[in-house]
C-alpha cells in the first residue's frame, strides 16, 4: 500500500463516520501524516465530492438547530471547526427557522408555559437562552411577550 493510499484510507475512514470540515481532518491527521502528504489527498477528495465544507456546515447547523441551539452558538462552533465565514452564513440562511418559535418551545420545555413571575425568573430565562446562542434582541422580544 502506497503512502497516498494510507492517507486517503485514513481520511475516508473518518468521513465514513460523519461529515468533517477540511480543518478538522487536517487537525486530526496532522500528527500521523505530513502536510505535504495530507493536503493533496484532501484536495483530491474535495474535488471528487467526498469531502465538502459546505455539506459539513449545512449538516452541522441543522443538527445543532434541531438540538435547541441558536444562530450565535452555531456560528461560533462552525468557526471553531475551521469553516469559512461565507459558508457559515450560507448554512444558517439555508436553515431559515423561526428562531422566536424555537426559543419559545425551548423556554417552555425548560421553565414551563407560565410567564416569568418576576425579574429574577426573567433574567434566568434570558441567561439560559443567551447561553444557547440566541441573539439578545430576540430574547428581549420573547420575554416581553
Amino acid at each position: 500500500m502506497s503512502p497516498d493510499q494510507t492517507v486517503e484510507a485514513a481520511v475516508v475512514r473518518l468521513l465514513a463516520g460523519r461529515e468533517h470540515s477540511r480543518a478538522e481532518l487536517r487537525r486530526k491527521l496532522s500528527g500521523r501524516f505530513a502536510s505535504t502528504e495530507l493536503e493533496p489527498v484532501l484536495d483530491d477528495l474535495a474535488e471528487r465530492g467526498l469531502q465538502s465544507d459546505r455539506r459539513f456546515a449545512e449538516a452541522y447547523a441543522a443538527m445543532r438547530q434541531s438540538r435547541g441551539y441558536g444562530p450565535l452558538a452555531i456560528r461560533a462552533e462552525l468557526k471553531q471547526r475551521g469553516v469559512d465565514a461565507a459558508l457559515i452564513a450560507s448554512a444558517l440562511d439555508a436553515l431559515d427557522p423561526d428562531w422566536l418559535a424555537q426559543m419559545r418551545g425551548l423556554s417552555e420545555r425548560k421553565f414551563g408555559a407560565d410567564p416569568p413571575a418576576d425579574r429574577k425568573q426573567m433574567a434566568r430565562r434570558g441567561r439560559f437562552l443567551a447561553q444557547r446562542g440566541f441573539p439578545a434582541d430576540l430574547i428581549h422580544q420573547l420575554l416581553r411577550d
